[in-house]
């Protein structure tokens, strides 16, 4: 098979596409052949040890993949050869094969495309966790989602809309502010351009958005938080921004708001079935059309390093994949 071996925690400079021996599968897991694989943020942070968890080297980075079953180990009874499936296994994406437990793989229904299915999970799992179950996001509130126009971003949008809210989508071009509103959004606010305090205040009425989403972290993050609405719920998602903010706790206290932690990563192994139940309901909401990923740019494997590029540059509107032939 080939594959993309990360060696040392050196950074995607230090990778190499190496052929290695097809790995056959162990009891409990799967091997699949990997149809496609999508980047997502700490795919850039694992490759450098920047990121929480930390695989023992060496390994194949790429935490999300969909592709196809072609061998069972013993003990898999769910699952069987030709079986189309995603998983999100932490790594092994950007290959051509992976052997995977098989608790980290699901079956994808009739009909949902593999490169989809490629690009789902990691960021519609994170922000269905994030909206509907930390957040408990009612129908009617108002939603601000930074950084909507990049995978997590794109994902809260279209769920946030699906569930019934006001998306208020804040990006940082008005390219990007375009996608946004042919995505659903009700108000789009370019943060490069804009104050965002200011503007928030003329969306609302004065009132500030219920929920704040933020993957972004950085600058941004104090002055949405000194936006939010009364009992507002502050998402902390993600740092993409590069920064991990230090904010006022006083305004927690003014605003009755809630800041809360958001680690699907976490949520998925603690609380298994609740998980299910929430994948079940994104694929329900994928069949009848009210989500569907975004789709940046669908590269061949071998490109890896310009994929990861790219995304270095935070030019990506939606999802990035590494596909094989």
């Amino acid at each position: 098979m080939q594959a993309w071996l990360c060696e040392t925690l050196d950074g995607i400079g230090a990778m190499r596409l190496q052929t290695l021996p097809t790995p056959e599968p162990a009891a409990g897991e799967v091997r699949i052949a990997i149809a496609a694989a999508s980047l997502n943020f700490p795919d850039l942070l694992i490759v450098e040890g920047k990121y929480q968890v930390k695989p023992a080297l060496p390994f194949v980075p790429g935490a999300e993949f969909a592709g196809v079953v072609d061998a069972v180990g013993a003990g898999v009874k769910h699952l069987k050869v030709g079986d189309a499936v995603a998983a999100i296994a932490g790594t092994g994406g950007f290959a051509t094969h992976a052997c995977v437990d098989a608790t980290r793989v699901l079956p994808l229904p009739p009909g949902f495309a593999l490169r989809d299915a490629a690009a789902f999970a990691f960021t519609y799992g994170t922000s269905h966790h994030a909206l509907i179950d930390r957040g408990q996001l009612q129908p009617g509130e108002t939603v601000l989602v930074l950084g909507a126009a990049g995978g997590v971003g794109t994902a809260a949008l279209q769920i946030a809309k699906a569930a019934g809210a006001r998306v208020i989508a804040a990006a940082s071009s008005d390219e990007k502010c375009a996608l946004c509103r042919e995505l659903g959004a009700d108000e789009t606010l370019n943060y490069s351009t804009q104050n965002l305090r200011e503007t928030l205040k003329a969306l609302t009425g004065g009132k500030g958005p219920d929920i704040v989403y933020d993957p972004v972290g950085g600058d941004l993050a104090e002055p949405a938080f000194r936006s939010i609405a009364w009992r507002g719920r502050y998402l902390v998602v993600g740092f993409a921004g590069g920064g991990i903010p230090a904010l006022p706790w006083n305004l927690a206290l003014l605003k009755g708001a809630s800041v809360v932690g958001v680690f699907w990563g976490e949520f998925i192994r603690r609380e298994p079935q609740a998980s299910a139940a929430a994948l079940q309901q994104l694929a329900q909401w994928y069949a009848s059309g009210k989500i569907k990923p975004v789709i940046d740019q669908a590269l061949p494997m071998a490109d890896l390093p310009a994929a990861y590029a790219r995304m270095g540059t935070r030019q990506v509107r939606g999802k990035l994949l590494l596909v094989n032939a």
